[in-house]
Parts: structure tokens; sequence; C-alpha cells
């Protein structure tokens, strides 16, 4: 089965901002695939993003990443983070939120090339008189 984080995220930051709080993800730098401005990740390798309606622009949350543009020291900044790299999401005001264990981050599928009929031979329709 896939991953419930992204499912999970989602459904989290719904509850977070449908009780008007603001939602923060925590996420570790480290795992490949994070665009986020390194001189504001901590010693630790992570980074808090507030990622509400207020704070952000184009925010987009699929199965593989939550990607949207922010403003860092008034710099607009493109954001990348995979679901995997999110170690949690917490609304701001009361700390309530979950903390996910580590996983793998899974890679999106790659597009499947179109079939090719090759040297198949497909029949034509045809229609037939039933008596």
């Amino acid at each position: 089965m896939t991953s419930n984080r992204p499912y999970i995220l989602r459904a989290f930051y719904e509850w977070i901002t449908d009780n008007r709080c603001t939602p923060y993800i925590l996420v570790d730098t480290h795992l490949s695939g994070v665009l986020v401005p390194q001189q504001h990740v901590n010693d630790d390798g992570q980074i808090v993003l507030n990622i509400s309606e207020s704070a952000v622009a184009g925010l987009t949350m699929d199965n593989y990443a939550i990607r949207f543009n922010a403003r860092f020291g008034g710099v607009p900044t493109d954001i990348q983070v995979p679901v995997g790299a999110v170690v949690g999401i917490y609304a701001r005001e009361n700390g309530q939120g979950m903390v996910f264990e580590a996983e793998e981050t899974p890679e999106p599928p790659e597009p499947t090339p179109p079939t090719s009929l090759g040297k198949k031979s497909v029949k034509k329709p045809a229609l037939r008189i039933v008596k």
C-alpha cells in the first residue's frame, strides 16, 4: 500500500485551519528533494515552516510533496518538501498536531510509455444480421 502520510498531512492541515489556527510543519532538510532556504535551517538540519494561507502562495499538497512560494527576509522563495521529509504538523497556537515516524520518501511514478500494437492484428468492428 502507499504511504498514508500525505493523506494525514492534508487532513491535519484542514483540521488546523478549520479551527482558525496556524499550521506549521517541521521538516528534516537532510532528505533529498527538500528545497528550502538553508540560512534558516537549524543546527539539527530542521526548519519550521508556516504553511497558512496568509503566509504562502500557491500551496499544493499532493502524494509526493508540499510545494508553495513564501517570503524569507522579504525575498520570494519557491519551497518544495517531499512528504517523507515532514517530521510533524501542528498548530502554532496550542501545539496540537502529529509527529511522524521516519519512512522512505516514495518517488513519483515514472510515466508509462504508450503500448504499441506492433504486429498484432486488430480486428475491425463488424456488424452482422441476426435473425
